[in-house]
């Protein structure tokens, strides 16, 4: 008497197959960029492609750079909201931060002392979870007042260096006061003006992504 057939003489063979088959349709999952910022991150004003986080993945990717940018800006925050929310707005996935804060306080005139501890706990913040950091500074004009502004001017470059981060010391540099790049305010970039903020800000982030 012959034994009994197998119901499926190759199920191991068969489901390992499939394991490997399911791994190499995954592919390499892509690293996250997060911007956590205010309204010029956001993109108000502008459709979600236009904004500068679509701009500033579509700029890395032109560079040989695959990532996934998660826009984490919100209209009119301050650095002391950015410090608030900080923990959710950047998820744990996240490789590297764009720290772009500080544009409200200087409209609102905060003491660029509070500014300076508001965006130290932000770093200090994404340094525990081992997130890596990009930060973005904002020009204050010399018209405010010239001590207030040097004072203001000189929180990113302090900050950059106590904690070793990259620095794009201005983020509305080449697009203020062009037309051609800024919306009817006369303060947010348009597409145009998103996509120069992307272009001059991808290097950075690249080499942040290196380290």
């Amino acid at each position: 008497m012959s034994a009994p057939a197998q119901p499926f003489p190759h199920r191991r063979q068969f489901l390992l197959g499939l394991g490997l088959l399911s791994q190499t349709g995954a592919g390499p999952r892509l690293r996250i960029v997060t911007v956590l910022g205010d309204s010029i991150t956001a993109g108000l004003g502008l459709p979600a492609r236009d904004a500068m986080p679509a701009q500033l993945q579509a700029a890395l990717a032109r560079r040989g750079v695959s990532v996934v940018v998660r826009a984490a800006g919100v209209s009119g925050d301050t650095s002391g909201g950015g410090l608030a929310r900080v923990g959710f707005s950047v998820a744990n996935d996240t490789a590297v931060c764009v720290v772009a804060l500080g544009g409200n306080d200087l409209l609102q005139g905060v003491d660029p002392a509070l500014t300076k501890a508001n965006l130290r706990g932000v770093l200090r913040k994404l340094k525990a979870r081992g997130i890596g950091a990009v930060l973005v500074g904002v020009a204050a004009p010399s018209t405010i007042g010239a001590a207030y502004a040097r004072e203001f001017n000189a929180i990113y470059p302090s900050l950059a260096r106590e904690f070793g981060v990259p620095l794009y010391a201005n983020i509305l540099l080449g697009v203020n006061g062009d037309p051609a790049l800024l919306q009817r305010d006369g303060i947010h970039p348009n597409a145009a003006g998103a996509k120069r903020i992307a272009e001059a800000l991808a290097p950075v982030v690249a080499r942040a992504l290196k380290a």
